[in-house]
């Protein structure tokens, strides 16, 4: 039941976010006060943001090659979940690891679609 409760509240939260970066692309480029839309992060954001999301995919990447994930959280530190021996706990990190991935790369997208917009 935890399972499920976990799951479904990360789908709305992903929802939620991806409503969120719809309304900011709908916005015209400049609002009435002459202001221009701003994104979701700034320059700064946007290469600590891109970073985290390459270093995240590459864990995703290496983690389905090997076939173990490093725990994901402050409660397991040095645990490693094998697909043989754990395999609901390697599944669970990896999509945490995916969800991850697609959120900080839908905050990038949606940055770069304001700041190129014509």
């Amino acid at each position: 039941m935890r399972a499920a409760i976990y799951y479904s509240l990360m789908l709305l939260l992903g929802f939620a976010c991806y409503r969120f970066g719809q309304n900011l692309l709908r916005k015209p480029r400049w609002n009435e006060n002459g202001e221009r839309t701003e994104g979701l992060v700034g320059p700064v954001g946007l290469l600590v943001t891109t970073g985290m999301a390459c270093y995240l995919l590459f864990a995703f990447l290496r983690a389905l090659v090997r076939g173990e994930v490093p725990c994901v959280g402050k409660a397991c530190r040095i645990q490693i979940y094998t697909l043989a021996a754990n395999a609901g706990d390697y599944w669970a990190n990896m999509f945490t690891l995916a969800w991850m991935v697609l959120g900080l790369s839908y905050a990038v997208y949606v940055t770069l679609k304001i700041w190129f917009r014509e």
